[in-house]
């Protein structure tokens, strides 16, 4: 029971700290008097002329994601600290909590801070929250996820086992070829004994594929207009690059796992029930 209220006391005040984050937005980039046609200065209101916490949310769609896109690029013109402060916290309270929907935050960086800012914020903060999550499990769910999930921490332990040799690329294919979804990895890891070492490790390399497409495709949310400029020569030899960047970690590491990893069919069918949970 103890453990319960400890993880309790750390999600309240986890909280607490990124709604008043939140709630305290500077205020907008000033933008200069334009002439009116009789040469007089007319003050032109900008679209964001004031703080809105309300439309700081954590978006659920493209729609919404969009519209956040804009809002923090607007703060970021001359906050940029903040904008980047509210990004970090926003990514590690999902990241740590297993909330789902970060791959909309791995969108939002790439619209944000660009392709090589974001895809190294990316890397970094998930690698850096499935770490607390790791620890937040360590500390003070075990045995919670182990009357939850038996079976699937029986089997993923069974796994864990007969890899050993070869651990940390099981778990890089864990995280390539996901048998179980990665809240759960994060989540059951210490209870299955995998080192910190080697999770943190495992998380930062396996991930990056995953995080380079979500990055690469808020980059190109932000600069198109219509779907004229998604499905133009331009755009579509971009998203091939992607996609041959992307795949070819996983087909080293699935060529791999053929002659040295211990995974069968019946283990991803057992682990993937939960796949789609979100």
């Amino acid at each position: 029971m103890r453990s319960l209220f400890g993880l309790i006391a750390v999600v309240t005040a986890a909280t607490l700290y990124l709604y008043s984050l939140s709630q305290y937005l500077p205020a907008g980039p000033a933008r200069s008097p334009q002439l009116d046609s009789e040469g007089e200065h007319e003050a032109k209101e900008p679209r964001y002329s004031s703080p809105e916490p309300s439309r700081l949310k954590f978006p659920s769609d493209l729609e919404d994601l969009r519209e956040l896109a804009e809002l923090l690029q607007f703060y970021k013109t001359e906050h940029t600290g903040y904008v980047l402060l509210l990004f970090c916290s926003a990514y590690l309270y999902k990241q740590s909590f297993a909330i789902p929907g970060s791959s909309f935050l791995n969108i939002l960086a790439g619209a944000i801070f660009g392709p090589y800012k974001g895809l190294l914020l990316a890397c970094v903060l998930t690698t850096v929250g499935s770490t607390m999550c790791y620890l937040l499990s360590q500390a003070f769910g075990k045995r919670y996820i182990v009357h939850l999930f038996p079976s699937k921490v029986s089997m993923l332990q069974k796994k864990v086992e007969e890899n050993q040799d070869c651990l940390f690329f099981f778990l890089l294919f864990l995280r390539f070829f996901p048998m179980t979804p990665n809240w759960f990895l994060n989540m059951s890891a210490p209870i299955v004994n995998i080192p910190l070492t080697f999770f943190f490790l495992s998380v930062f390399i396996g991930l990056l594929p995953y995080n380079f497409i979500c990055v690469q495709t808020g980059v190109m949310l932000s600069e198109v207009s219509s779907l004229d400029d998604l499905f133009s020569w331009e755009r579509l030899l971009q998203l091939l690059a992607i996609a041959c960047v992307s795949l070819l970690p996983g087909a080293l590491i699935r060529s791999y796992s053929h002659r040295h990893l211990k995974v069968d069919a019946q283990a991803q069918n057992g682990l993937a029930a939960d796949k789609k949970r979100p």
